[in-house]
């Protein structure tokens, strides 16, 4: 499985079009994030049907745990995901700390 650090994704987040998917809860997505697709993980499996094949998808939750179970479930099903290392956490703590941190 491929993984990116937050820094770097930020950098390809500001220069081109990404697709992120967010496998935190509900709750845990509208305290914090940085837009993308919120799936819940124990979802993931019902709602495949909205994540694009053709993307590259990478995966963020809170710490990069769930984030790489849902990689590993995706990279299954033929999709290709990238996990982003640290998570929300590292993102509120490296690249911009307005984001809350819980």
């Amino acid at each position: 499985m491929e993984q990116i650090d937050v820094t770097s994704f930020n950098k390809i987040k500001e220069n081109e079009e990404v697709f992120l998917l967010d496998v935190r809860t509900p709750e845990e997505f509208v305290f914090a994030n940085i837009g993308g697709l919120n799936i819940e993980l124990s979802t993931l499996s019902e709602r495949l049907g909205e994540i694009p094949k053709d993307k590259v998808i990478y995966c963020l939750c809170h710490h990069g745990v769930r984030s790489a179970h849902a990689c590993h479930f995706l990279i299954s099903h033929e999709f290709n995901a990238i996990n982003i290392i640290g998570g929300i956490d590292a993102w509120s703590h490296m690249v911009n700390p307005s984001i809350p941190r819980y």
